[in-house]
Formats: C-alpha cells, sequence, structure tokens
C-alpha cells in the first residue's frame, strides 16, 4: 500500500441542485473525509462542502485559494501534504477540476512530483453540453472566452466558423452570464445561415435547456432567455 496521498479530483455542481443528482455517493464520501482542498474559488468549495457535508468542521478544513497564474513553488508548498500520507482535494469554481480552470497546474505539479492523481466522476458543462447537441463529437475545440469588443469577437467567430467547415470541427466557448445576449447577437449576426448553433443554459439545474438550430431559425425565431445564468455556446459549420 502506497504511504503517500493522493490528489483527489471532485466535481463542484454547476448549479444549486441535489448533490445526489449529479456526484456519485463514493464520490461524496471521499469528499466529506478531505482535511485539505485547493480550489479556484474558497467561498465557492466552502458551499459545496456545506452541500454535501463534512466529517470535519469546515473552518478546521485547510483551503488554499489558486490565483490565475499561481508560483508552483506555491503549488509544491500546497502539495507537501501528500509526502506524508495527507489525501488533498481539488475542486473548481464549478463542474470539473482542471477543465477549462487553474486547477490543471496543480495537476501538473502532482505528476511531476510523482503523486497519484485520482479523477471523479462528476458534471461537465463542455461535455454535457457536446452530448446534448447533436454536433460533431468526435472533433471538437473550447476556446474559452469570445473577445469582448464587438469589432474583434465578430472577426473571431468567422475565424472559428472557417475552421469549423474546414475540419468538420464543433467549435464551443463560454462566455459571462451578463455578456451571453450580446454574444447571441453576435453569433446570429456573423455566422452562416446554414452553420448549426446549440444552446446549452443551465445544465443540471431546474432551469436547464437546450437547443440546436441553424443560424437562420435562431435569427428568425425569439430570442432565447439567457440573462443570469451559465450558458454554452457551440456550433458546427457546413
Amino acid at each position: 500500500m502506497s504511504s503517500t496521498g493522493h490528489l483527489h479530483l471532485i466535481p463542484v455542481g454547476l448549479g444549486n441542485t441535489d448533490p445526489r443528482q449529479w456526484l456519485p455517493p463514493a464520490t461524496q464520501e471521499v469528499a466529506q473525509q478531505l482535511r485539505v482542498y485547493i480550489a479556484e474559488n474558497a467561498k465557492t468549495a466552502r458551499a459545496f462542502l456545506k452541500q454535501v457535508g463534512t466529517a470535519h468542521v469546515i473552518a478546521d478544513i485547510t483551503m488554499h485559494e489558486l490565483e490565475r497564474q499561481p508560483a508552483p513553488d506555491q503549488i509544491r508548498r500546497w502539495l507537501e501534504p501528500l509526502a506524508t500520507g495527507t489525501d488533498i482535494g481539488l475542486v473548481s469554481e464549478a463542474g470539473c477540476p482542471a477543465i477549462a480552470d487553474p486547477g490543471a497546474q496543480v495537476v501538473d505539479m502532482a505528476h511531476h512530483l510523482g503523486y497519484r492523481v485520482v479523477p471523479h466522476v462528476g458534471p461537465s458543462s463542455l461535455l454535457l453540453g457536446l452530448m446534448a447537441s447533436g454536433l460533431n463529437g468526435q472533433q471538437f475545440a473550447f476556446h474559452g472566452y469570445a473577445p469582448r469588443q464587438a469589432p474583434a469577437r465578430a472577426r473571431q467567430l468567422k475565424t472559428w466558423e472557417a475552421a469549423s467547415r474546414r475540419h468538420r470541427q464543433t467549435q464551443m466557448f463560454i462566455e459571462t452570464p451578463y455578456r451571453n445576449a450580446a454574444l447571441y447577437d453576435a453569433l446570429v449576426q456573423n455566422l452562416q445561415d446554414s452553420t448549426r448553433l446549440c444552446i446549452a443554459r443551465a445544465l443540471t439545474t431546474a432551469d436547464e435547456w437546450i437547443a440546436t438550430r441553424s443560424v437562420r431559425a435562431w435569427r428568425e425565431g425569439p430570442r432565447p432567455e439567457l440573462a443570469r445564468m451559465p450558458a454554452l455556446f457551440l456550433f458546427l459549420a457546413d
């Protein structure tokens, strides 16, 4: 049996939904026992622990908060308890850790130091949205955020659309909820009529809504309700 601890990658919910709907009991049990966490957002992480329950007083749980560009030496120090057999949990602000969040740097350091990394099953908005889109799940690319400024955003969308058409590749990206409407407008204004656009809103919550239509159909239909809710945007060009 290994005398060193493991880095557990613990998924967090995508919204205010009962954890029993998206986190297996075995993973909840692991999360409840951990005394040390590395989190993208400490406040969100503590809210998650209140949801799933803990075997320890939350105030007694060590919580290291990741910055966008954490120093490697800092991460190395945070992982030191692994050497003496203490397991550590890594959580994202929402969804699966190390996917579109800085936790990947922690995982990389754990591998570099020779510690075991244990990924646990849980919700990923990227995979859930891709599964439900009906678009190409064999070739896809996730881009993070589109540019904020309208001219740069329009150019980027057209570049992604050209890549989608050339490679038959689904393009995926997100936006801050309060800018969802502006991104939607940019999509229907700049993409070709025949490009298929999927919007996946508030996945795994009571407000979940997923639809895939041609850009022309989106343009001619009513605007979707996207305010104040997380959304994933996907498209595939013909």
